[in-house]
């Protein structure tokens, strides 16, 4: 059935860009010149900074440790016809301001008739990996911590109805995530964006002991481990002359990758209560993936060192939830899945989403769908999950 007008979208996936004094207004002053800054280029770039490629002159750029990032606002093409995206904006005025300011994005959003977003981040890369490239380790966590009470003070404070409470964590450092997650969870925080694989990031992987002691705090916090498309950086094309069309739709086997680590790893069995969610891979690869998970399992499990008394599916059930732009498939087989386990996601302001147009096309997604069905993936299931009820 369509979308009725008492329901309300809930996107589980958004994401803003930074605006330029974020860092600048809350590191330490001796911070300030090192941290994140943008700077207009010249064009010299390559040559006083030492890494100036895809830099062009007259554009505004991120500056962080004397090393110049030429992402401004990753894909932030909301608005532009279709065939003018995949040209990044150079400078702030070439997103809409709904990219960076939160009045202008509440504006998007009831435009684009979607009641809550949770935010990723841009500049930090979605899971804040970019500040594990700081050298000097005591600025690295300021930048995270500078990332989190700006998202809390200028977007979730004056719009608590609007936002989900999202945070990210200097994870290469123990002691300091959970010193920061305890923060944030007084705060109120509901997600943590977090990698989806930590082993290409240097670090040890989800069948280690490694982050047992964090999955602790995440459970006795509630909060959920956020695990979005790419936060691992291991988003390859399968050839060096491919062309981005074959990443983009293969996006969905980084998410396979992530749920099949999870489901064969002992992270739910040592955390029973831990809550994961998938962002931007879709849901219609899932029915297939469980079937085969648990045939491996069946098979294959009295030789190797992995759970032998919980199927793969029945994890999947209790502790991982899928989100979703567009995916027929996904919600023609949304049984075959579980009604409960799955969720919607806007993507503003990434080229994926249908901004201005999203409730229009999740209507049309949807209809064959019947209305209570339709309530919980579109709006009731994140509630629960992030517990975020209507205001």
């Amino acid at each position: 059935m369509p979308l009725t007008d008492d329901m309300q979208l809930v996107s589980v996936d958004d994401h803003l860009v930074e605006r330029p004094g974020v860092w600048a207004d809350r590191l330490p002053k001796k911070f300030v010149e090192l941290g994140p800054r943008i700077i207009e280029a010249t064009g010299d770039e390559k040559d006083q900074y030492g890494f100036g490629q895809g830099v062009t002159k007259g554009s505004q750029v991120w500056l962080m440790e004397g090393v110049v990032y030429a992402q401004l606002g990753l894909n932030a093409v909301a608005g532009r016809p279709r065939d003018q995206i995949g040209t990044e904006p150079l400078r702030f005025a070439d997103m809409i301001p709904g990219c960076y300011e939160p009045a202008a994005r509440v504006e998007d959003m009831d435009i684009d008739g979607v009641q809550a977003e949770l935010l990723f981040p841009s500049f930090p890369k979605f899971a804040g990996t970019m500040f594990q490239n700081i050298k000097d380790p005591e600025l690295a966590i300021l930048c995270t911590k500078a990332w989190n009470d700006f998202v809390h003070e200028e977007w979730v404070t004056p719009y608590p109805d609007r936002f989900i409470p999202v945070g990210i964590l200097p994870y290469w450092d123990l002691d300091a995530s959970i010193a920061e997650l305890h923060r944030l969870a007084d705060r109120g925080v509901r997600a943590i964006s977090f990698p989806e694989n930590p082993v290409p990031l240097g670090h040890p992987s989800y069948h280690s002991d490694h982050w047992d002691r964090l999955f602790d705090v995440f459970e006795e916090t509630q909060i959920v481990v956020g695990m979005h498309f790419g936060t691992s950086g291991q988003v390859r094309l399968t050839a060096p002359d491919a062309p981005m069309a074959v990443m983009i739709t293969l996006m969905g086997t980084n998410s396979m990758n992530a749920v099949a680590d999870l489901i064969f790893s002992p992270t739910f069995h040592r955390h029973p209560n831990l809550k994961v969610s998938i962002a931007e891979g879709g849901i219609g690869w899932i029915p297939w993936l469980l079937e085969r998970a648990d045939l491996t399992w069946e098979r294959h499990r009295f030789y190797q060192n992995i759970d032998q008394t919980t199927r793969p599916s029945d994890l999947f059930k209790k502790h991982i939830y899928g989100c979703f732009i567009t995916d027929q498939y996904g919600v023609d087989n949304r049984h075959t899945i579980g009604i409960d386990n799955i969720t919607w996601e806007a993507d503003y302001p990434h080229s994926d989403s249908y901004w201005p147009n999203s409730r229009k096309v999740v209507s049309e997604m949807f209809h064959d769908v019947p209305d209570h069905e339709v309530a919980k993936i579109v709006e009731t299931n994140a509630r629960e999950l992030y517990r975020f009820p209507r205001s």
